[in-house]
């Protein structure tokens, strides 16, 4: 991992942030002061379960994969963050050690946000808290409908609905889906062994209802694979 000093305007990336936007120039100022770039390469480690915060995370650009390994050494990936999103705000909140460790999936650069510079601010602009509170229970919701998908829907039904997540209804008749990393995280993502989830892909795909080419997955008909999924 390589902190960098010199390259970007902190300043100007902080204030395109959706979550600072409502900050004024001196604000953005005194976050940046407590910011640094950081660049890690693909398949590093930006920390490990159990290490302390000391602040949280955005990402310029680039892919990283939060996950825990069992007693038995299988991987359970919990979620897969990418340009613009943050992570790492709540155990930072809680002062208690990261849960999870965070590798890049690709060459990855970030912005560390420190935990003082953060503080300094939600003591002086309660905006900023109540917009933070927001994200963090948007993050709450999508782990609840995580735990409802693991709990009462099939892998078939988990895969589908995975593939169809940023497809509304009514929308384009046939869309291609390119598959953020390799399928053996996203298994991981979707509580699926591999094997697993490589089976109901070659199944949908026997079944006319995709086309897989390697990460590219063409669906020639959204609402056929959506009424499958009912």
């Amino acid at each position: 991992m390589q902190v960098i000093q010199q390259g970007i305007d902190i300043e100007a990336l902080l204030a395109r942030v959706p979550l600072f936007n409502e900050l004024d120039a001196d604000e953005i100022a005194r976050l940046a002061r407590g910011s640094r770039e950081i660049s890690v390469a693909r398949g590093e480690i930006l920390f490990h379960k159990g290490d302390m915060p000391t602040g949280f995370y955005l990402i310029l650009y680039g892919q990283v994969k939060l996950a825990f390994t069992s007693a038995q050494g299988g991987e359970k990936v919990v979620d897969i963050v990418s340009q613009g999103q943050t992570f790492g705000e709540a155990v930072m909140f809680m002062d208690k050690p990261f849960m999870v460790y965070a590798q890049a999936l690709a060459d990855s650069s970030l912005l560390h946000i420190s935990r003082m510079a953060i503080l300094g601010e939600l003591d002086r602009d309660p905006r900023l808290g109540r917009k933070m509170i927001a994200g963090l229970s948007m993050r709450l919701h999508h782990l609840i409908g995580d735990v409802e998908s693991y709990s009462l829907q099939s892998g078939r039904e988990r895969i589908i609905g995975y593939l169809l997540r940023d497809t509304p209804p009514g929308g384009a008749r046939g869309v291609t889906v390119t598959l953020p990393t390799n399928k053996g995280i996203i298994a991981s993502r979707l509580n699926l062994t591999q094997e697993h989830f490589s089976r109901i892909l070659h199944e949908l795909s026997g079944r006319g209802l995709i086309v897989v080419e390697g990460r590219r997955i063409h669906i020639p008909d959204v609402e056929r694979l959506r009424r499958l999924d009912r």
